[in-house]
């Protein structure tokens, strides 16, 4: 096998070679892990690796190959972000204030090991995952394999960088607030947030927690698509694609797509060259494919922030009450959780309802609009450590005017994908961030499959790869 070829087949194309018998699980696991090995030390995507635990699982997928058994991932080596339970090892989410370790699977990772996939480590990111950046005093900074001074974005950082590197075809990553989205617009590969409750957070759900989602970093839409139906269903084997693969493979019809450039009401930033020409360039591209391309307003408005900006804050709370050992927790972390402590349980069920309003009213736009496209970020990664040393109330501010894109979609529960548009002047990523009506990632696999087809990005390597 050529090394650097397969390692960036991807996921489809990875298990064909070991369906067809061209390659076994346990050489497909051998290439990750020898990547990982020698470029991992540049970009620090992984916080464990587990070489001979997967080299062992891969040895159990070649034996259920031998014996007729298939599944749709089986051989690939895949990665989960370090919020994600596995038997064993310490789920840190990104903090040397968890010290617990797992006593068994998570639904979702138990759902890939059935379809044949083999989870060869986990990835890196922010403490509690509350920053759009890949940075912690436990693991240190993560680093985009694009430009290693910059960012992959936050807070699965790491899932996306491993994924561009081509260290895994795949890898599980966890949105709450643009947490797959911004990282994959910051290193060029496909991200999807599924819909609220599409897949199972079990037995992290019981946090309660309606923004938070799991879903896959791939590097085109099939294989995402391909990853979604595993992680979202029986994981059942059989070699009929199931529907987001069907999706992804169909042409949309004729659809209704409206174009947003502005910030949501409350917030303040510029769109720098590279993003407003990467939007605007796309809706030209859609308008070329037969679509209907118009700009609109998003319904959103200035008295919407207390809402979210209240439940953002008593979820931050509520995860910090988690820890073991909140002494070790950075203080960054400890005084963005104090505000939370000022919202009781009688003001989450009023924030709830004006929330419940939001979604309708933000649902509107979608009574006659297929898809919204907006920005993901106002720029392309930035450097990396920009906010070093800053205190809770800046590096919030900060983000605001970066990333505000993206967390009303988690509020309303809607899926959204982070597409790649092409490359910046200086040789960065750049994307847009598609939003479908609730239930309808179908839409929007098809449609970013159909973007894919005319604008490919897959082939693109990045220097540390």
């Amino acid at each position: 096998m050529l090394e650097h070829e397969v390692a960036f087949e991807g996921v489809a194309a990875q298990a064909d070679l070991v369906r067809r018998g061209e390659a076994s699980a346990r050489e497909l696991v051998e290439l990750a892990l020898g990547r990982i090995e020698r470029l991992d030390g540049e970009l620090n995507a992984f916080g464990a690796v587990f070489g001979d635990r997967a080299l062992a699982e891969a040895d159990r997928v070649d034996a259920r190959q031998a014996r007729g058994d298939h599944g749709p991932l089986f051989g690939v080596p895949v990665a989960v972000k370090d919020e994600i339970d596995i038997a064993g090892e310490v789920t840190s989410r990104g903090t040397g204030a968890m010290t617990a370790r797992a006593t068994a699977d998570a639904e979702v990772v138990r759902r890939l090991r059935d379809a044949g996939a083999i989870v060869v480590g986990k990835t890196t990111m922010p403490e509690l995952g509350l920053w759009p950046f890949t940075e912690s005093i436990t693991w240190g900074v993560t680093r985009n394999p694009w430009d290693v001074e910059r960012t992959p974005g936050g807070s699965s950082g790491g899932s996306a960088a491993a994924v561009a590197a081509g260290l895994v075809p795949a890898a599980i990553g966890v949105d709450g607030a643009g947490s797959i989205r911004i990282p994959a617009a910051c290193c060029g590969v496909f991200g999807l947030k599924p819909q609220s409750g599409r897949v199972p957070r079990t037995p992290h759900d019981r946090d309660e927690n309606h923004w938070i989602c799991f879903g896959p970093f791939t590097r085109s839409v099939l294989d995402s698509a391909i990853v979604l139906d595993v992680i979202h269903g029986s994981a059942a084997r059989s070699d009929a694609p199931g529907e987001f693969e069907r999706a992804a493979r169909q042409r949309p019809p004729r659809l209704r797509v409206a174009v947003c450039d502005a910030f949501p009401a409350g917030t303040r930033g510029t769109l720098s060259e590279e993003v407003r020409d990467a939007l605007h360039s796309t809706a030209d591209l859609l308008r070329s494919l037969g679509h209907e391309v118009v700009e609109r307003d998003i319904n959103f408005r200035v008295r919407d922030n207390p809402v979210i900006i209240g439940l953002i804050f008593r979820a931050i709370r509520d995860f910090v009450q988690e820890v073991e050992q909140p002494q070790r927790l950075e203080r960054r972390t400890r005084a963005l959780a104090r505000p939370g402590a000022l919202v009781s349980d009688r003001m989450v069920e009023r924030l709830l309802e004006a929330e419940g309003r939001l979604r309708e009213r933000l649902g509107l736009l979608f009574a006659d609009q297929d898809v919204l496209m907006t920005p993901v970020m106002s720029q392309p990664a930035v450097r990396a450590g920009i906010m070093e040393g800053r205190g809770a109330t800046a590096t919030y501010l900060w983000e605001t005017g970066w990333v505000p894109f993206n967390v009303l979609w988690n509020s309303t529960g809607q899926p959204a994908v982070s597409v790649p548009a092409g490359l910046s002047p200086a040789g960065l990523p750049v994307a847009v961030q598609l939003i479908a009506r609730a239930n309808h990632e179908a839409t929007l696999l098809s449609l970013a499959a159909q973007l894919e087809h005319e604008r490919p990005w897959a082939d693109r390597r990045p220097p540390v790869s």
